[in-house]
């Protein structure tokens, strides 16, 4: 088995073909959801064989998991340019949260798509799911001032995680609306830290 070194021309072209097949994944899941993206026409757009794809993928869910991964990483690096806002830790993580959720309304069809592949129990989708809970915890935590409790933070997150994506999976499932999203995760992000606060 060969070693790739970091930064060689091999990695680069790797690297530079996975973007491409992600970036499929983003148009076609954009225009029509889960169904339209097919691991055929993911190497038909992205010009990536087929056989190559399922080297770097397991299945259209992992493809997807991936870009949602991409997508949390991005805004990430959003939080940290421009920090969020508001008075107190609530209003901060309010910010924080809503902005997160506007992304998602303003491609109503992509998010589907990956938060129905994020769901799957393939092993690669939990590894991506490990990811994006990591991720999404560093983000909210910009929300908390440094004399916060450490401990009840922790829990404050995981706990917003976990209404996050039953607020998700309830919008894609067909029981609320995806603008309710935003609102149940203010209501719940008031409900956990307010307390805290007085």
């Amino acid at each position: 088995m060969t070693t790739v070194e970091p930064g060689s021309a091999l990695s680069r072209s790797q690297a530079e073909r996975r973007r491409r097949v992600i970036a499929a994944a983003i148009a076609l899941g954009a225009a029509g959801g889960y169904d339209a993206v097919q691991m055929r026409d993911l190497s038909a757009r992205s010009d990536v064989a087929l056989g190559t794809i399922y080297r770097y993928y397991s299945s259209k869910d992992h493809v997807l998991a991936e870009a949602l991964v991409e997508w949390v990483e991005d805004l990430e690096g959003q939080i940290a340019r421009r920090p969020p806002t508001g008075a107190t830790t609530a209003d901060r993580m309010v910010d924080i949260l809503r902005r997160a959720t506007r992304t998602m309304e303003r491609q109503p069809r992509l998010s589907e798509a990956v938060i129905t592949a994020l769901a799957a129990s393939d092993p690669k989708v939990i590894d991506c799911q490990r990811v994006v809970g990591s991720t999404m915890a560093r983000i909210q935590d910009r929300a908390f001032s440094d004399d916060f409790d450490l401990d009840t933070r922790a829990g404050i997150v995981r706990a917003l995680g976990w209404i996050w994506y039953a607020a998700l999976v309830g919008w894609v499932n067909g029981w609320s609306g995806i603008g309710k999203v935003g609102d149940e995760l203010e209501l719940a992000a008031r409900l956990l830290i307010e307390p805290h606060e007085a």
